[in-house]
């Protein structure tokens, strides 16, 4: 069974592999929505550490709160391609504006497609 997992600021569907005494251990098979770039507790700021958020890597585990995961009803795709429409739909929201909060977003994100690049040989 799958199970949708907000973590951090992104959302991931992801597999129960096991229990640990602190919550139950999943890992990573698709991205949802990729995480937000920037200081979390200073919104659309840029004159602040400005945080770049890679996502979860493929297979990668995470111990997590049972009450976190919910059921995921829909198909699986594949960890690239979900990675992908995740950058670009994130892409499409930080290039709707343009305020300096969205160029420093969108100046992070494209680091971050160069890494995505560079691992997974994503073409964007």
């Amino acid at each position: 069974m799958y199970y949708q997992l907000p973590f951090k600021t992104g959302r991931y569907i992801v597999e129960k592999t096991g229990e640990h005494p602190n919550g139950v251990l999943v890992q990573v098979l698709a991205v949802v929505h990729h995480p937000k770039q920037g200081d979390l507790h200073a919104p659309g700021e840029t004159d602040v550490f400005f945080h770049e958020r890679k996502a979860l890597a493929y297979k990668e585990k995470r111990i997590v709160h049972p009450n976190l995961l919910k059921p995921h009803d829909g198909e699986l795709p594949d960890y690239n391609v979900s990675l992908k429409e995740a950058v670009g739909r994130l892409e499409d929201k930080l290039t709707a504006e343009n305020t300096p909060y969205h160029q420093q977003a969108l100046a992070a994100l494209n680091n971050l497609k160069e890494e995505y690049r560079h691992y997974y040989h994503i073409i964007f």
